[in-house]
């Protein structure tokens, strides 16, 4: 069995698109496991407690949320509560009219962009450790934040699930931390994409990039450079949309 070592913990905001830290009990006994809504979920060592580490869809319902729990071969109850939170709308112009009404073909195209991200996001690899800090991956200013309920030409869209770092063309993108490139791509609205597994369920995914520098399967070290800055896909100009 591999070693567990302490970890230090994100901060808890246990909101749609939050993240809830759950005690799930003394690490003097066997690590524990847990799903919510059928998707396994991150555990770590922290002040000799197992902690449950809980990404929060942004569509979650507030309210008392359980999670699935075996311990000693045992199910264990694990309930947390989500808050409301109402997230600030941002109104988009964009002139491609095809980036908001894609046509048939298009349609297909997304579908199966869909289905490689669905693909992406679910990747999970048992690393018993995995990093909970975070660099930038890369310099420039802070344009549309998390969360925000978006309207592309006046359509309400997905609200906005990461965030964008304008910056030049160009400007290198780094890997914020340690992990495994689990997918590479270019795709409709996301443009030239890559994905890294860091662990655990924990995978971030960088957006609009003029290049990609890693291969699918490549192993990456936090700040070694992974792509550049770029202005594709869906956007209004060159910037990093980061997802985690």
């Amino acid at each position: 069995m591999a070693p567990v070592f302490a970890q230090t913990l994100p901060r808890a905001d246990q909101v749609p698109g939050g993240v809830a830290l759950v005690d799930l009990g003394p690490a003097s006994a066997p690590r524990p496991t847990a799903r919510f809504q059928g998707e396994p979920i991150m555990i770590v060592k922290h002040t000799d407690r197992w902690t449950a580490v809980v990404g929060l869809p942004l569509s979650l319902k507030p309210g008392d949320h359980d999670l699935d729990v075996q311990s000693s071969g045992q199910k264990v109850a694990a309930t947390f509560a989500v808050a409301a939170k109402q997230y600030p709308a941002q109104h988009i112009r964009i002139k491609e009219r095809r980036m908001v009404d894609p046509g048939p073909e298009d349609l297909k195209r997304i579908a199966r962009d869909q289905e490689v991200i669905r693909r992406a996001f679910a990747s999970w690899r048992d690393d018993p450790a995995p990093p909970l800090s975070f660099v930038l991956p890369t310099q420039g200013r802070l344009s549309s934040e998390f969360g925000l309920r978006r309207y592309f030409n006046g359509q309400a869209r997905q609200p906005h699930s990461g965030l964008d770092i304008a910056a030049p063309t160009g400007t290198a993108v780094l890997a914020p931390a340690a992990g495994v490139v689990v997918a590479i791509g270019d795709y409709f609205f996301n443009g030239k994409t890559i994905f890294i597994d860091h662990g655990q369920g924990l995978v971030s995914m960088y957006n609009h990039l003029s290049r990609i520098a890693v291969i699918d399967g490549a192993q990456v070290r936090r700040g070694e450079l992974i792509g550049n800055v770029g202005a594709t896909g869906r956007v209004t100009g060159a910037h990093l949309h980061w997802t985690v």
